[in-house]
């Protein structure tokens, strides 16, 4: 019955975070990756010239967000794996792979669907006729320009990687519990390996923080988002198929799973927790200038948990692009063994702080929670 339980709340907060993916397809409109922006429908021998290597592109198009995997180039060709496309256009649903677009990320291809003309831009899907209507600053930032593109709820790298480790976890903790209903002794495998980080969790980050009476009622959501985080985090930082997603590296899942701590932290608090905030303890004369700054406090936590996530992971991966591009711009193998040197290094780094950051959104989450069923003795 308690696994049952955990594995309801676990469920739940995968949907709720997956909900900025199925809304904004990548709304960051992150540039293509180099390799994309070379092979064309319509290339001809001028276009086969070799680009010059822009580190930017190469760091964008590793960070954002994409409607297929670009695996490797054979003989020029690249080697991709599509995902689908999935549309609410004007005339209803639309369904079909991203490799219509023939690696055109510039609105050069069209895509004909019953009789709508569609391109991708940024990676931003739009109707044709209402993007050309568009200025090239609209263009550029046009996740937000609704009125020319179709609601997008297409499967992307990122909502891919999330529905991967969604899985991942269900099949690790379905065996840790069949294991440990199986063996009442000590545990062996995955259990064995999993046990002490699920008791870290619960006797560092849950107890000293929410509370002796309390905590048991919060394990599942805090055990959830360790481990959701956890191991997006190293999923990252794998460089190939069917990995090297930037999932926790992107602004509006960080604000999802934020908004939850949030939400969480407001049903939970109790009367003197409301009271302190909506009649802080201070003359009645201060009530328009404190009640605002405690309003205002209390949004900034789950800002700070938004952004400390999304920046620690975003800066780590540009770091190690920028190391790798160093090779391409000096344009010498001499550069190699010293940038290879430094992006091991902080391959080893960033390991340590996808457990940590893990740790750190954990404790602020358990930190706020408590806060808000502390009860506190008036004497």
């Amino acid at each position: 019955m308690v696994f049952s339980n955990k594995l309801a709340q676990f469920i739940l907060v995968a949907v709720i975070a997956s909900i900025p993916y199925f809304g904004f397809a990548n709304p960051e409109a992150v540039n293509v990756s180099a390799a994309n922006e070379v092979v064309a429908e319509n290339s001809t021998a001028a276009t086969q010239e070799t680009e010059e290597f822009s580190a930017t592109k190469l760091i964008n198009s590793h960070i954002g967000d994409s409607h297929e995997f670009h695996i490797a180039d054979w003989n020029g060709h690249p080697i991709t794996f599509y995902l689908p496309v999935i549309l609410w256009t004007n005339n209803g649903l639309e369904i079909f792979s991203s490799e219509k677009f023939h690696h055109d990320n510039k609105a050069e291809h069209f895509v004909d669907q019953n009789g709508q003309k569609l391109v991708r831009y940024n990676e931003i899907i739009f109707y044709a006729d209402k993007f050309e209507t568009l200025t090239q600053d609209q263009k550029d930032n046009g996740a937000f320009e609704f009125g020319a593109r179709p609601l997008n709820f297409s499967i992307t790298k990122n909502v891919f990687s999330m529905f991967m480790s969604a899985i991942v976890m269900f099949l690790i903790f379905l065996v840790v519990a069949r294991s440990y209903k199986k063996n009442q002794l000590a545990p062996k495998g995955i259990a064995g390996f999993l046990e002490p980080l699920v008791t870290f969790v619960r006797d560092d980050i849950a107890r000293p923080n929410i509370g002796e009476k309390k905590y048991a009622q919060y394990m599942p959501y805090l055990l959830t988002i360790f481990f959701f985080i956890w191991i997006n985090n190293l999923i990252g930082l794998i460089p190939f198929f069917p990995f090297s997603s930037n999932l926790t590296g992107n602004i509006y899942f960080t604000f999802v799973l934020a908004f939850i701590t949030f939400i969480v932290t407001s049903f939970s608090g109790n009367k003197q927790y409301w009271g302190h905030i909506l009649t802080p303890p201070v003359p009645k004369a201060l009530y328009p200038i404190m009640i605002p700054v405690e309003i205002i406090g209390m949004l900034t936590k789950p800002f700070a948990l938004m952004i400390r996530l999304f920046a620690n992971i975003t800066a780590g991966h540009i770091i190690i692009l920028s190391l790798i591009s160093l090779i391409f711009i000096f344009e010498t193998l001499a550069v190699s063994p010293i940038s290879g040197a430094f992006v091991l290094f902080m391959l080893v780094l960033e390991m340590l702080v996808a457990a940590l950051q893990a740790y750190i959104f954990t404790l602020l989450s358990a930190l706020f929670i408590g806060q808000a069923v502390a009860e506190h003795d008036h004497h």
